[in-house]
């Protein structure tokens, strides 16, 4: 469905009320507080520590998160006290939903500034953004931007920054509690212990090379693990490709995301690429050897606020393509990423990008011994 309707919703609730705009005030107290935002897996899941600092800062406030409706069933547990209302601009009900929603004393929004305009039509009193997004109109109904800091951070702490304030105590996994499984029972579960693979990404560009995953599965095995591989329903040719006619256990295309926690669950380690999977396998406190390619490690790593949870980087430092300044539209001095895809990569070779090339199996496979030593 086209995003059209949904922004016809938002901006006819939300154009009226601009001109309102100069007597709005700041409240010191919110009770009720809503992040508007529209972030794929791995970025949404990246606003745990504005959850946890929110709520530490307002013990008795509702805090409601938009999130996109795949994402919702790992929220069931609420997280940190978190309410989370599916939200798809494409879905004209969720749209709807989330307007009717407020008044709400503070709205954050992370991300494309866009979505400023959903808090502004769910009657966001005041509401906080990163500053620096184009073009301007996307800032109009925002009271107060937040400068990104002149010096290199994590993603994860730079949304915390969105609210000043002390910063919230480091992740453990008993912080959030396990969805229930929708599929994945003692019937489909491992009995032996086991590594997952997972090889698809959000975008082509940072997939592995197929023979490497083959390699690496081997070497799993050399290590006395069982593979399982997994992936999602667009990732299910892909894992098909790597191991055609395996007896390997294989979940791709058949678990969504409340089931696949249990799987991660049960896993001595995960490896994937830099994707949404890497940020799930932390907040269960699964140890998680992640492939940087076009990525940059230190923007989606740890960070401050997971550097107590298991997560090991495979990356080259001084990727010469890794050479774009920006993240949400905004340019950083001290950020290098690379946002290309296959038809702008400046080292696509055909399957993979040249900078997922040069991480060797080797180095790979020492990573997941060590995170399966220090587990």
């Amino acid at each position: 469905m086209s995003r059209l309707l949904g922004r016809i919703q938002i901006f006819a609730r939300a154009l009226p009320r601009l001109v309102l705009k100069p007597f709005r005030r700041k409240c010191l107290r919110p009770r009720r507080i809503l992040i508007a935002h529209h972030l794929l897996l791995g970025d949404t899941l990246l606003l745990t520590p504005l959850l946890a600092k929110l709520r530490g800062l307002y013990p008795d406030a509702q805090i409601v998160l938009a999130c996109p409706k795949a994402i919702v069933p790992l929220y069931a547990g609420r997280p940190f006290g978190i309410d989370a209302l599916p939200f798809d601009p494409r879905d004209p009900r969720t749209v709807r939903h989330v307007l009717r929603s407020g008044p709400y004393d503070l709205g954050i929004v992370t991300g494309d500034n866009r979505h400023s305009w959903l808090a502004y039509g769910a009657r966001c009193r005041w509401i906080v953004a990163h500053a620096g997004d184009r073009p301007a109109w996307k800032n109009w109904p925002v009271d107060e931007l937040i400068a990104y800091p002149e010096r290199p951070a994590a993603w994860a702490d730079l949304a915390a920054d969105l609210v000043p304030g002390e910063a919230p105590p480091l992740y453990r996994p008993e912080f959030w509690p396990a969805p229930a499984p929708v599929i994945f029972d003692d019937s489909l579960r491992p009995h032996t212990p086991y590594v997952v693979l997972h090889p698809g990404a959000s975008t082509a560009v940072k997939r592995w090379p197929i023979e490497r995953w083959r390699e690496l599965a081997s070497r799993v095995e050399a290590l006395g693990y069982r593979v399982v591989w997994s992936g999602g329903a667009s990732e299910a040719e892909l894992v098909r490709q790597i191991d055609p006619d395996s007896s390997r256990l294989n979940f791709a295309g058949r678990l969504g995301l409340a089931d696949l926690w249990h799987l991660f669950a049960g896993a001595r380690a995960l490896v994937c690429p830099d994707t949404g999977t890497a940020h799930l396998a932390r907040l269960i406190g699964t140890p998680a050897v992640t492939l940087f390619g076009p990525g940059n490690a230190q923007i989606h790593g740890a960070g401050r606020y997971w550097s107590a949870v298991p997560f090991v980087p495979v990356t080259i430092e001084d990727m010469p393509c890794r050479n774009q300044p920006g993240i949400f539209r905004r340019e950083l001095a001290w950020v290098r990423r690379c946002d290309r895809d296959t038809t702008t990569c400046l080292d696509w070779r055909g399957d993979h990008a040249g900078c997922m090339g040069r991480l060797s199996v080797d180095a790979v496979n020492e990573a997941l011994k060590a995170a399966l030593e220090a587990a």
